[in-house]
């Protein structure tokens, strides 16, 4: 009775079932397309993921443009870096940011030079309370809203590291804060127990700082194989204070020295501990079968330190033929090594004299990780892609700038690199200097005041105070208390 019904009801509204026939077939299909599309966008992001390569920063504190065998050492002994120079691209004329760590290390993190940031001495600075400038106050750390590379990275997948020196904020700023999955900071001295960790990892007495950082490393490495990953190794050698393991001061207190230059045996024996970390790291991802899918970038945060500023302690390196050191504008002291490597991308023993500098790793990561739409902040670096593909090429900018308002090495200055010209003007008394790094790397011929170069210098610092104006820098002022027996005197601040 009740199945003749339904089949006269369907018998009499056949428009009816026609429609609820069609409408269960198209759910159907639209359901199974929709699953068929989601494991697609899966599997390409997949397929995407495997196809970007790993990346591993490797940054060194303080060391100089010619610390290593590849960039002229006759005493240093760095074969692991020069093989990795000789199996991707060095850079002649690659710059930090700062002349000091915490600037550059400001610029890597946000693609921007650092003046916007306000972070353009070592975090916290240090005062002369009697010079002839007051210079700017020091933001105290990294602003946690800017958008750092392992955030931009880990919208493709990445898995991010970060061990070592942060020096960008107190522990409400560190990396854990700003993307990084995995971090562990490192601060004080070269052996356990003399060095800190935050958070706090139980180190064995008398492990060596760099030998820790390196292994954490690689244990980041083996726990991410499956990719990709971002990690950043950030070596607190071969900042003073001088601590290298006896046995390789012994080497290089044995070994002739050559006629000129520094060199200083417990120096060099840091140098080589560094370069002992590059070899384990690339033994590593050989290892891991990840060497030919991974770009290497190696490089420091500012030049090579002469001596302290307070010209106490032991003399520590020499940067010649650059002039000056850590500290400075001059060349020795933001002229530093960078050396890439990525295999089957970048040519093997090439060399790049393009201008470039720190801002450009932000962008560079970005674009090899074919990261879009990254970030809301203004990007002042350019990617370095171009050179990587061909170090002849040249990048789509006028100058690079540097700002240090500050004391340190020297006084106060700002700096401007456009093309082979160099400017650096002093704050104190505007004095300017123009130099043409083709002609005179080591910065020896002022021409600001030359007949041919007046103009030349004059339009240079044009540039570069529109570029502060841009960038809104904070500019040092005069000091009411200016004390000329006493403007040497300095007072440090204390960290957070």
């Amino acid at each position: 009775m009740l199945y003749s019904r339904m089949n006269a009801f369907f018998a009499s509204h056949r428009e009816l079932r026609g429609r609820l026939l069609h409408s269960i077939a198209t759910l159907t299909l639209t359901t199974v397309m929709a699953v068929l599309s989601l494991n697609s966008c899966i599997y390409a992001e997949n397929t995407t993921n495997k196809s970007v390569p790993n990346i591993v920063l490797i940054l060194v504190d303080d060391m100089g443009w010619s610390d290593l065998g590849c960039y002229g050492s006759q005493f240093h002994e760095t074969p692991h870096i020069d093989r990795l120079a000789s199996q991707g691209m060095k850079f002649t004329d690659f710059y930090a940011a700062g002349a000091v760590c915490s600037p550059t290390r400001a610029s890597i993190q946000s693609g921007q030079y650092q003046a916007r940031l306000g972070i353009t001495d070592f975090i916290p600075g240090h005062r002369r309370p009697f010079a002839p400038l007051t210079v700017p106050e020091v933001s105290g750390q990294l602003p946690l809203e800017i958008v750092t590379p392992a955030e931009a990275l880990k919208r493709k997948g990445y898995a991010t590291g970060y061990f070592g020196k942060w020096h960008l904020g107190n522990r409400e700023f560190e990396p854990d804060k700003q993307g990084y999955d995995v971090s562990i900071v490192t601060s004080g001295r070269h052996f356990a127990p003399k060095f800190r960790t935050s958070p706090p990892v139980d180190v064995p007495d008398e492990t060596y700082l760099a030998d820790f950082l390196t292994d954490q490393t690689i244990n980041f490495m083996k726990e991410n194989r499956d990719g990709p990953f971002f990690v950043m190794l950030s070596h607190y050698a071969v900042h003073i204070p001088l601590e290298a393991k006896d046995e390789l001061i012994q080497k290089y207190q044995a070994k002739t020295k050559p006629e000129t230059g520094v060199n200083n045996p417990i120096y060099a024996a840091m140098v080589e501990h560094v370069d002992q970390s590059v070899g384990k790291l690339m033994a590593a991802l050989k290892e891991l079968k990840l060497d030919e899918n991974t770009l290497v970038v190696f490089t420091s945060d500012n030049g090579g330190l002469y001596q302290s500023a307070s010209r106490g302690g032991p003399i520590v390196c020499s940067n010649a033929p650059l002039r000056d050191e850590k500290g400075t504008l001059y060349e020795g002291g933001i002229r530093v090594p960078l050396i890439v490597s990525w295999p089957n991308h970048v040519p093997t023993e090439t060399v790049c004299k393009e201008p470039t500098i720190s801002i450009d790793f932000w962008p560079t990561f970005a674009d090899v990780a074919h990261v879009d739409n990254f970030s809301h902040q203004e990007i002042d670096g350019k990617s370095l892609t171009p050179l990587l593909k061909n170090p002849k090429a040249t990048l789509d900018r006028d100058a690079i700038y540097f700002h240090f308002p500050h004391y340190h090495h020297d006084r106060p200055a700002g700096a401007i690199r456009s093309g082979n010209w160099k400017l650096v003007e002093f704050f104190e008394d505007g004095a300017l200097e123009l130099y043409d790094l083709e002609k005179d790397l080591s910065e020896k011929a002022n021409l600001s005041a030359h007949p041919l170069h007046a103009s030349k210098a004059k339009q240079l610092q044009g540039e570069i105070a529109a570029w502060r104006n841009r960038i809104d820098a904070k500019m040092p002022i005069k000091n009411p208390n200016h004390d000329p027996n006493r403007e040497l005197e300095i007072v440090r601040k204390r960290r957070n």
